[in-house]
């Protein structure tokens, strides 16, 4: 990019940060209504709780497969960058949510509908964080903490009314919420351009990605064996955010269940999830200054205490003030985690690694899912909440552990 238009890019200081901070409300908001609501979604369309975790686990499985190889082909030269695979990741999901909208309880259409929103809903969450610092490292103005941490308070405001919304009207409001979030997403990010059009040029070197046949360029990592060889830590701590995410969805994907047997329901469910949203807004927009005095490595060795602090509150749980206690605890797990484990890609590997990178640590956070999802609903239908609970406490220990270990002890880049 040259020197003229990366002044235009930085011209329009605050515009950037915007633009981004709508597309992650957007995000944010349906990433609410089919995430959080999941399991009230597939438990009233009659699905049981076993069914409802085998649905979520082949999603989250075909998407853990998915995230590098589509992470694998942006960081190519070609016509698929960031921009465009959200974009159509949006389009699919707003078409998906108007076939649900007609499918009325024929289940095998909802497993396969559904789990495919679900699952490009997770596969287009790194390459948003790709985004922000492709456009970062090519002059765009992007506050990144702040319009992540204002994601997050979206998906909090959604939580609020959407639970009593459920209770009053059904689930199918879920489905009106999601496609009025993906059409808004659809407008910002297809005015998301810089000028110039460069960052949809393969071989502008601010896009970290070069012409095919340039001897002198650095290559990708696209072996996992290379990749795992080059950066050490990273790839070991991938294991220890499988074991957190473990529990963390755990949490979110039964959380219903686990309200209800504290005295709740789906209102209670929306306040839960509201405060624990809410609460990353300030972690994720001051998390700049955090990083003066503490280390990225750090933060996410810290993050891992506090996801095991978080679910073995609930072991002990007797009523809807240790769920609350617990979802406080999100300020300093996952509101941690998510701009730490972003901002030590960009910090630690290649240009032409970091779609990847992003795309690593969603796929990790996919794999926990995939076995929280396939153990939980079976442990939940036949053992209980509370062994449910102490089985995910026991797996974010272990984590706790791994991660501790690779952040400390192993190089981060070779």
């Amino acid at each position: 990019m040259n020197e003229e238009t990366k002044k235009k890019a930085g011209s329009g200081k605050g515009l950037w940060t915007l633009r981004y901070t709508l597309l992650n409300a957007t995000y944010f908001a349906a990433f609410c209504t089919v995430h959080a609501y999941a399991a009230v979604y597939l438990l009233a369309n009659g699905f049981s709780n076993t069914e409802v975790g085998i649905l979520l686990a082949a999603a989250n499985i075909v998407s853990a497969v998915c995230q590098p190889y589509i992470a694998g082909v942006i960081d190519k030269p070609g016509a698929l960058t960031n921009r465009r695979f959200i974009l159509l990741s949006v389009l699919v999901i707003l078409a998906g949510s108007g076939v649900l909208l007609f499918a009325h309880s024929v289940k095998l259409l909802i497993f396969i509908v559904f789990g495919l929103i679900y699952m490009i809903q997770f596969a287009y969450q790194p390459v948003m964080t790709a985004l922000c610092f492709e456009y970062q490292k090519a002059g765009c103005d992007i506050f990144y903490g702040l319009a992540r941490g204002l994601g997050s308070a979206s998906f909090a405001v959604t939580s609020a009314f959407i639970g009593s919304a459920v209770e009053k009207n059904g689930v199918t409001i879920l489905l009106y919420v999601t496609m009025l979030m993906m059409a808004l997403s659809a407008v910002v990010i297809f005015f998301f351009r810089m000028p110039g059009g460069e960052t949809e040029n393969a071989s502008d070197p601010a896009s970290g990605k070069k012409e095919e046949g340039d001897k002198g360029a650095a290559q990708p990592h696209n072996r996992l064996s290379d990749f795992a060889r080059t950066y050490p830590a990273f790839t070991l701590f991938l294991v220890a955010t499988i074991c957190f995410y473990f529990a963390h969805n755990m949490i979110n994907d039964f959380m219903i269940q686990i309200i209800r047997s504290l005295g709740g329901g789906e209102t209670e469910l929306g306040y839960a999830n509201f405060l624990q949203a809410i609460l990353e807004l300030p972690v994720m927009a001051l998390i700049t200054l955090v990083f003066r005095k503490i280390s990225a490595q750090k933060l996410l060795v810290i993050s891992g205490v506090a996801f095991f602090v978080k679910i073995l509150i609930l072991v002990f749980a007797k009523s809807m003030v240790g769920m609350f206690v617990s979802q406080s605890f999100q300020l300093f797990a996952y509101a941690v985690f998510i701009p730490a484990a972003a901002y030590y890609v960009s910090q630690t590997m290649e240009q032409l690694d970091q779609v990847k990178g992003q795309a690593f640590v969603t796929s990790a956070i996919t794999v926990g899912g995939v076995f929280s999802n396939l153990i939980s609903g079976v442990i939940l239908d036949h053992l209980g909440i509370r062994f449910m609970l102490v089985t995910g406490s026991l797996v974010c220990g272990i984590g706790v552990v791994i991660g501790w270990v690779a952040m400390t002890k192993l190089p981060h880049h070779r």
